[in-house]
């Protein structure tokens, strides 16, 4: 991964090299960012820009043994941590990152903008419960004890450490605030809040902003290969999450755009045998479908509100503007809200594994009830 393979963000990428070129590197950094932004993959790139062998003057060679092996991440002095949870193959007392590193290679392989979804769909974890385990801060300590074998930056990357289990966040408190020599701990989190303050007070805090539109806008034409007219439209949707963006790309080749209109229309109407018929597909889906229609629910129900009370900040077009301006002819604002407060509970239900139909069902009933 180099800083060249993300969009945009060029600030943040100075500020990051700059410090390097100074000799000014903290040895714990905090890569924070809200899902959809890249601070997992700009961790990984200034890894690749600390250990190159022939550094450039903004990024990493790309082509020397050390990049090469950080692009396969196989180099031997970056060790990474991730939550992770039991499968059918590994009991959950033995699960740490080792047991799962060539799926973890795989899954950064394919995409370094992946979320925890795409993770646990990855290394099999179905819907478990993740976590760093408290065994993990040993192999944490174990890992970075060793001497580094190309004579650089040892790294320890710890993707989420807001799951990391209390005990095993005490555990490393001492490595973290005196690491060996030449070793950075880079600890990438979606949640600061959810971490504890002896972690953030020993970090040196790096913001990440999410990806502007036209980044997202890019990304989506040269990755999912959509035209012009329907990657802005998923880019304005996707509010700054490229995760989001991925999905409601996926949305499009599935028609759900179209699915969620007929259970609008269907709630509108009551014309319930339609929406029990709906809650048997909805049912049918898989796990990631079914969030990615909450959450396209939801962007639709915030650009009806900016349409009702801020039209030029509308930020779709073409048949979905269409729509969202006869939906908003017939729901007023504090319905649009409730409708919202709704779907945010119904999704709350289904990250828990309650059925998708009974939760897809109640949804529709009460947004029918709301709607008219």
């Amino acid at each position: 991964m180099l800083f060249g393979d993300i969009k945009g963000l060029d600030d943040v990428k100075r500020r990051l090299v700059n410090a390097l070129q100074n000799e000014q590197v903290a040895h714990a950094q905090l890569f924070v960012g809200k899902p959809g932004s890249p601070n997992l993959a700009m961790a990984l790139a200034y890894t690749t820009y600390l250990n190159c062998e022939n550094r450039g003057e903004n990024d990493a060679c790309g082509t020397c043994p050390s990049c090469s092996k950080n692009t396969k991440f196989i180099h031997p002095d970056v060790h990474y941590v991730y939550p992770v949870s039991g499968t059918k193959d590994v009991k959950s007392e033995d699960a740490i990152s080792e047991k799962f590193i060539k799926e973890w290679r795989s899954f950064l392989t394919e995409s370094p903008f992946n979320d925890l979804d795409a993770w646990r769909d990855a290394y099999g974890g179905d819907n478990k419960q993740v976590n760093i385990s408290k065994q993990e801060s040993r192999e944490i300590i174990k890992s970075l004890s060793l001497k580094s074998f190309e004579g650089k930056y040892k790294v320890m990357i710890i993707w989420l450490p807001e799951f990391m289990h209390p005990t095993a966040a005490n555990g490393i408190l001492k490595i973290l605030e005196e690491p060996p020599e030449k070793t950075l701990f880079l600890l990438v989190s979606n949640d600061k809040e959810r971490l504890l303050t002896t972690i953030t007070s020993r970090t040196q805090i790096v913001t990440i902003p999410q990806f502007a539109d036209e980044e997202i806008k890019s990304i989506l034409i040269e990755k999912n290969g959509l035209d012009d007219a329907k990657a802005s439209q998923f880019a304005h949707l996707a509010d700054g999450d490229l995760n989001n963006a991925f999905k409601l790309a996926q949305q499009t080749e599935n028609d759900s755009h179209d699915f969620f209109a007929k259970w609008m229309r269907s709630c509108f109407s009551r014309n319930f045998s339609d929406l029990v018929n709906m809650a048997d597909d909805f049912h049918g889906s898989n796990k990631l479908s079914q969030r990615s229609l909450l959450k396209y629910a939801l962007s639709t129900f915030r650009e009806s509100l900016l349409y009702q009370n801020a039209p030029n900040l509308n930020r779709v077009n073409g048949s979905v503007l269409d729509f969202i301006k006869n939906f908003s002819k017939v729901l007023h604002q504090s319905k649009i809200e409730k409708m919202s407060s709704l779907i945010d509970e119904a999704y709350y239900h289904l990250e828990r594994n309650g059925s998708p139909k009974m939760i897809f069902l109640d949804l529709s009933l009460h947004i029918a009830a709301e709607i008219k």
